[in-house]
């Protein structure tokens, strides 16, 4: 097997609409969208946001994501954050054990995203 690409199917929680909408603000590009399934794009990556409520589920999935600008990313987050729009956290970037600097987030839905650096 040789894989080419891997499109994770990330819950939305029980609001949809919110979670697309935050995900379109984050700078994800919405291709499709119907009322169980979005797709979006960012770069070469994609990720399908499923209409989908499981609380127990939602707490412990976790995505990571590298970014080319670990600080611009945290710049974006933080304005997104400070809107009040979305029930987000996140922590600020840090240097991990693994070898990572990463920045955590939690999306609308309660799924951590770990956002780190492309060169890492």
């Amino acid at each position: 097997m040789k894989a080419v690409k891997l499109r994770p199917f990330v819950p939305s929680g029980e609001q949809y609409l919110l979670a697309q909408s935050f995900f379109e603000e984050l700078g994800f590009v919405k291709l499709f969208a119907d009322d169980g399934l979005t797709l979006f794009r960012s770069g070469d990556q994609e990720f399908f946001l499923q209409n989908f409520h499981n609380r127990e589920m939602q707490d412990n999935f976790m995505l990571e994501m590298s970014v080319e600008s670990l600080d611009d990313m945290w710049t974006e987050l933080q304005a997104i954050a400070e809107s009040g729009k979305y029930p987000i956290t996140a922590k600020e970037p840090m240097q991990y054990p693994w070898g990572k600097r990463e920045i955590h987030m939690i999306d609308p839905a309660g799924v951590c995203w770990h956002f780190s650096e492309a060169s890492q």
